[in-house]
């Protein structure tokens, strides 16, 4: 009897410890409601409306915006943010529009027509449709998908799908003195000036110009705090101050010295500059981000991972990542000596050997693709560490455990 109870007895501890070593069942993505995302002051405003339900895929939300102005979709938080003040910001250009300094302002630039100076845009939008399926791809393993990408921008550019260096000469020069314009009107709303939002950019335009033609000072709603401002946007929107304060080519010159001074190769920062993908804004956060490591090797890395980039959804990816890492370098949290990237995804090396991996998601559901990354095999055997934002599902959570990594919750960039 004996024999037999410690038989049993093994047999059971046999089966706990191969049920605890047991991968989780893998899990779908989630329909989650906007308010377990975001505060109760940012679902509902004067200028917008953000629909309760919202559907997740397994990395990132994907959120509907109603506005006066059409319905804008925004793929994770930090975008949200972003459209949601650049619907307040269309609707006081719009009532701007309706002032009667503007129609003196209109009345007067009437021989100087705008297309003279800027091309804008002339078909408003009513959504802005850019969301992809998912960012997943970042944490597959990939194998060799970042190199130089200069001939591929340069064959994008001859069939017309991006714009050329000498197309953006070209704006810079016709656009002196506007460009100014327009970056203060930028400032006064709290937005990025090189939104993608076609509809924002129609009517700063619109605005700007009758202003600025006209001879007349631009002021939008109530006294501005101009430093105020740049620091909301900043938090809000992601724009450094001084993207307000240089113009295009300014910030453009400023880059590349700050990229160069870092020892990156003269070809990699002309096809930086040219990527199609990149805004001017997006391209300056990058590089402030990287100026944020200045003991951290492999900086070169990252900007051919930026080169690589196919849509502006990956770049946002990319530098909400970047951002995460220089807010850990900034705040002590992390000292970085070495930038990696594996496959898409950067990582860096902190003094003590872990190997920390940015993730800015939403919400992770634990799903083949997110096992395959914790459980891949190029990652080196140091500790590894994800510096994840949003949330991670309890199943996610114990599958990266059990992987051996640790996980640290910290706030979107």
């Amino acid at each position: 009897m004996k024999t037999i109870h410690l038989t049993a007895i093994a047999a059971i501890a046999l089966s706990q410890a191969a049920s605890a070593e047991a991968p989780a069942a893998f899990e779908t993505a989630v329909t989650l409601n906007a308010a377990d995302l975001l505060p109760a002051e940012q679902l509902r405003g004067p200028s917008h409306r953000v629909r309760d339900r919202v559907m997740t895929d397994g990395f990132l939300a994907h959120f509907e915006i109603d506005t006066d102005f059409g319905t804008f979709e925004a793929v994770g938080v930090p975008q949200v943010n972003r459209r949601i003040v650049e619907a307040d910001a269309i609707r006081k250009l719009v009532e701007t529009s309706k002032s009667d300094l503007f129609a003196e302002g209109l009345k007067r630039s009437v021989n100087q027509p705008i297309d003279a100076v800027k091309n804008i845009v002339t078909d408003p939008v009513t959504s802005i449709k850019r969301a992809p399926k998912t960012v997943g791809h970042f944490f597959s393993k990939v194998g060799a998908s970042v190199e130089r990408g200069v001939d591929r921008i340069k064959a994008d550019q001859e069939a017309g799908q991006g714009p050329s260096a000498a197309a953006i000469g070209r704006g810079a020069r016709n656009a002196a003195g506007f460009d100014k314009a327009k970056l203060d009107t930028a400032r006064q709303l709290g937005v990025d000036p090189y939104s993608d939002n076609t509809r924002l950019q129609e009517e700063m335009d619109k605005v700007t110009w009758a202003f600025f033609a006209g001879g007349l000072p631009l002021r939008i709603g109530a006294a501005i705090a101009s430093a105020g401002v740049a620091v909301a946007a900043t938090n809000m929107v992601g724009v450094p101050e001084e993207t307000y304060a240089l113009t295009q080519a300014e910030l453009a010159l400023r880059d590349n010295r700050s990229l160069t001074a870092m020892g990156l190769k003269e070809e990699d920062i002309k096809t930086f500059q040219i990527q199609p993908n990149l805004s001017t804004t997006r391209r300056h956060r990058i590089v402030k981000s990287l100026e944020a490591l200045p003991a951290a090797a492999g900086r070169g890395r990252v900007i051919l991972l930026a080169n690589s980039c196919e849509n502006p959804d990956q770049a946002d990816f990319l530098i909400a990542a970047l951002e995460t890492l220089a807010h850990r370098q900034r705040t002590g949290a992390a000292d970085y000596k070495q930038l990696h990237v594996f496959g898409r995804l950067p990582g860096a090396t902190t003094a003590t050997g872990m190997l920390e991996v940015p993730a800015p998601v939403d919400h992770v559901t634990w799903t083949e693709q997110v096992a395959a990354f914790a459980r891949r095999d190029d990652l080196g055997t140091a500790p590894k560490s994800l510096i994840h934002t949003g949330k991670l599902s309890p199943a996610t959570a114990a599958g990266f455990a059990a992987a051996g990594w640790q996980t640290v919750a910290v706030p979107y960039p």
